[in-house]
């Protein structure tokens, strides 16, 4: 989200959150976190003084051998994967026997690119900030206020993970506690980038990156400010349409109502695609979607409604869905068009019939759903409507013989995935946090996608979601900000797991 919200109510926020009496275990490790918040900190600040967008190689080299480094300094065997140009993938091992299941804890430490202009201060040199805005001296103050916020690159998303796991295993350390699971640290360096290599780095290392489940340490908590777990996240895949009228500008007066309108075109294509409420009109679309499962069901039940805040937040009326709360439609498929250009608007407007049309538009898919598929019944549902579809700009020759052409350029993709609520494992990771004082909202799939389905492969292994930065942290865009106290939750919540989890 490039824009998030400050003004949930404090009395929404209060009734939400979980009264649950944290374990002895949970009460040592907050100790010592409140000993060592300043030195959890320092340690954070210099990881986010390094650059991390995936392209700028030099530098996420950096932030790989760093990350390495402060793996071996808590004991744990590292190794560095590397293909080619691609960032490293950083493998922290923290072996407890032989015959014991390993679970794998996934992060990222590559970032969004930066827009220095945009921002209050530099990105790439954490400023920690009051609740009312104002830098504030952490290092010289007397105790460190929950509610500051540092603000840097990927201080939320997603380095804030990787700090809150080292940080659990000092704590665990000083309690003298020995988890019983193997624990593998995944940290990747091109997640922001689309993830590109990570499907051959799974199949390239395979006795490395095919543990018994995954836990997805990426995202933000439920906009109630209550820690969440997620188990699926919709598929992603994205065209471009180029629809095609004259080869030149003319005249509307001269030429209007004879000579096809691109722009009217395009806008009938789209609106023969999508309904206004939003349901996806393309013959075939909901065939593969599967109806939620009765765990499913429950746990939508009891996700804290937070929609009138979001709606005064984002100044609307009403929404779209049929009135159907936002975390049961995210159960469904989507089709956004991401933006229309052709012409101009304004003083600028022309009485132009306009050459070409252009459309963006991303789909989010739900398990069962394919990229393959879905792309299939959309060229269908194009072609019924009288098109030629062509992959390239066409020639005088092609015009003349289609009157509808349109050019089609489909984008990067991938599925969609979830792991059941009423797995084993999914139990057993919600009362670990419950038991720790953190009882989470379970949503059995966010909106956004990620590349769990990768990680699911090839034996459908579980992969549950569990975020820990702010909801309103400003991820993807300017000034960027982790809330401390979701660092400190994130802290005790890896603590109880690492220690929690059974070996089976």
């Amino acid at each position: 989200m490039a824009k998030l919200w400050l003004t949930l109510l404090t009395s929404l926020i209060s009734a939400s959150l979980p009264a649950a009496d944290p374990t002895p275990l949970a009460r040592q490790v907050r100790s010592w976190r409140v000993e060592h918040e300043k030195d959890i900190v320092e340690e954070f600040c210099s990881l986010l003084a390094i650059p991390n967008v995936a392209s700028d190689t030099g530098n996420i080299e950096r932030n790989a051998r760093m990350i390495r480094a402060m793996l071996e300094k808590r004991g744990l065997t590292t190794q560095l994967l590397t293909r080619g140009n691609a960032p490293p993938i950083v493998v922290g091992d923290l072996l407890a026997s032989p015959g014991s299941r390993t679970i794998a804890f996934y992060a990222h430490y590559d970032g969004q690119p930066v827009d220095i202009g945009k921002w209050k201060s530099d990105p790439w040199k954490p400023r920690m900030a009051a609740r009312d805005g104002r830098d504030v001296d952490w290092r010289s103050a007397a105790s460190m206020d929950p509610e500051w916020r540092l603000y840097a690159r990927s201080a939320s998303d997603d380095k804030a993970p990787i700090i809150g796991m080292l940080a659990a295993l000092d704590a665990l350390r000083a309690a003298k506690v020995k988890p019983t699971v193997n624990l593998r640290f995944v940290f990747e360096g091109e997640e922001e980038a689309g993830s590109p290599h990570l499907g051959d780095y799974l199949v390239e290392n395979p006795k490395v990156l095919r543990p018994d489940a995954w836990v997805f340490c990426d995202g933000p908590v439920h906009q109630s400010r209550r820690m969440e777990l997620f188990f699926g996240v919709r598929g992603a895949m994205g065209m471009d349409l180029t629809v095609y009228g004259p080869v030149k500008g003319l005249h509307d007066g001269h030429y209007g109502n004879w000579v096809p309108n691109p722009i009217v075109r395009l806008t009938h294509l789209l609106a023969s695609m999508r309904a206004e409420q939003g349901r996806i009109l393309i013959r075939g679309f909901y065939d593969d979607v599967t109806p939620p499962t009765d765990a499913e069901r429950q746990a939508l039940s009891l996700i804290p409604d937070v929609e009138p805040e979001l709606r005064r937040e984002f100044q609307i009326a009403g929404t779209e869905g049929e009135s159907k709360p936002l975390n049961e439609l995210l159960l469904q498929p989507a089709l956004n068009v991401r933006g229309i250009e052709s012409g101009r608007v304004g003083r600028q407007a022309s009485n132009t019939i306009n050459t070409e049309a252009h459309a963006s538009i991303d789909f989010r898919l739900v398990p069962k759903q394919t990229p393959k598929s879905v792309k299939a019944l959309v060229e269908r549902h194009i072609e019924s409507r009288g098109y030629k579809i062509v992959r390239d700009t066409p020639d005088a020759d092609t015009r003349l013989k289609h009157p509808k052409l349109i050019k089609v350029a489909w984008g990067p993709s991938y599925p969609a995935a979830r792991t059941p609520l009423d797995l084993a494992l999914s139990r057993e990771v919600a009362a670990i946090m419950t038991g720790a004082g953190h009882e989470p909202v379970r949503l059995p799939t966010v909106g956004g996608s990620l590349p769990m389905f990768l990680l699911q492969q090839p034996g459908n292994t579980p992969v549950i979601g569990l975020p820990i930065a702010n909801h309103d942290n400003n991820q993807h865009a300017e000034n960027e900000n982790l809330r401390l106290q979701n660092l400190w939750d994130g802290i005790e919540i890896y603590a109880a797991l690492f220690a929690g989890l059974q070996a089976r």
